[in-house]
């Protein structure tokens, strides 16, 4: 029995030893992560100098030239493909003269549908940003500038998402799943 009680007891002091400085570093993070003057930025840090703080230089591009921006993931994800990335994997897929033209019409009416869409939303968005930086805001001109935004951006998600709607009417089964192995779905 006193054997018992001499491994449990040297068990328990190993352990304390070896958890020590997890202990301690713990401690120590703790502690600092508490200190006066050691603040974490915000998630949106750096973000207040640009024009529309709401939209990055990227979504801007994207807006103003047709897009996706990532609007139409609930198609994409499902695997029903869009023309944009089909016609950047023809070759990969097998696409024949006559599916390519025929995409490549969707993806020409899409665009002419999205690009103005795109703008719209750009100068809506501007609206808002302008009344908040000019406090010229209330409530009812908050709803209505956001139901404005909302329209335009429920407009530019029906574009792109009707375009994966018609995209796999034109290819085959096999063209589908190679698109989507290919896309990493």
């Amino acid at each position: 029995m006193r054997m018992i009680t001499t491994i449990f007891i040297a068990a328990i002091f190993v352990a304390t030893v070896a958890l020590a400085p997890v202990q301690t570093l713990a401690a120590g993070s703790a502690a600092h992560s508490g200190h006066a003057g050691h603040t974490k930025a915000a998630p949106y840090a750096g973000q207040q100098h640009r024009g529309i703080k709401s939209l990055s230089a990227t979504d801007i591009d994207d807006l103003r030239n047709g897009r996706g921006w990532g609007l139409a993931k609930a198609a994409e994800l499902n695997g029903m493909p869009g023309p944009v990335h089909v016609l950047e994997l023809r070759r990969e897929i097998g696409l024949s003269a006559s599916q390519i033209t025929a995409i490549e019409a969707h993806f020409d009416a899409m665009k002419a549908k999205a690009v103005p869409l795109g703008k719209t939303l750009i100068e809506r968005e501007a609206r808002l940003e302008r009344a908040f930086a000019n406090r010229d805001i209330d409530g009812a001109k908050l709803k209505a500038l956001l139901s404005d935004i909302a329209a335009t951006r429920g407009e530019l998600r029906f574009v792109h998402l009707a375009a994966h709607l018609e995209t796999p009417a034109i290819l085959s089964p096999d063209q589908i799943k190679t698109y989507n192995r290919l896309r990493g779905y």
